[in-house]
């Protein structure tokens, strides 16, 4: 069966978009932002690894407070940013990958929701890339409403990923999240059927 990329920019309603996906479609989700939070908890080589990297010896806060921390550096710091990737995104990766190829032999579909997945060049791994997006001020609201991000670096982390008019272009498919539930599930249930006749 088929896999589906589902990206977008940060707060674009990716995550609303493939849980209404999964009403629809016995399939298997991999969130690669769950994996990154997982991988910050529980894998203790990468963690003494950040630790080096961002001066944290001896922090002694739990992973969300870490993402905290992490989140204020690398997005005042380029070259920062681009160490974490390095350390990070290659986990990630190499889980997702191999789901990916166990799947396509399979009855079952699978879903990758990936932030950066056109940043890093991840689109030839899929059948299909599904683009979530809204409009930028809607992802600023949406970030410092749900996540408490401050509207400054909320601009940051924004202005570190591909521009979403771009990601667009790009996919196979889009969803424009900023609309009333009914019209979202409308899209969701378009593509769906698409999906559904274009590989059963």
């Amino acid at each position: 069966m088929p896999v589906l990329g589902i990206t977008g920019g940060i707060a674009s309603g990716k995550s609303t978009v493939a849980r209404a996906l999964l009403r629809r479609v016995p399939a298997l989700l991999f969130d690669a932002d769950a994996c990154a939070h997982q991988l910050l908890e529980a894998d203790l080589p990468l963690r003494s690894a950040l630790f080096g990297l961002f001066g944290l010896r001896g922090f002694s806060g739990d992973a969300a407070e870490l993402r905290a921390v992490l989140r204020e550096a690398v997005f005042s710091d380029p070259s920062k940013r681009k160490a974490l990737e390095s350390l990070i995104h290659p986990r990630i990766r190499e889980s997702w990958v191999k789901q990916a190829e166990s799947y396509r032999g399979s009855s079952q579909w699978l879903f990758v929701e990936i932030p950066l997945l056109y940043e890093t060049s991840a689109e030839p791994h899929f059948d299909r890339v599904l683009v979530v997006a809204c409009s930028e001020a809607t992802q600023i609201g949406r970030l410092g409403g749900i996540r408490g991000i401050k509207r400054e670096m909320a601009q940051k982390i924004i202005a570190t990923q591909l521009d979403l008019g771009l990601k667009m272009e790009k996919a196979d498919h889009v969803i424009w999240s900023e609309c009333p539930n009914r019209e979202l599930e409308a899209q969701v249930s378009l593509l769906v059927g698409w999906l559904k006749e274009r590989y059963g």
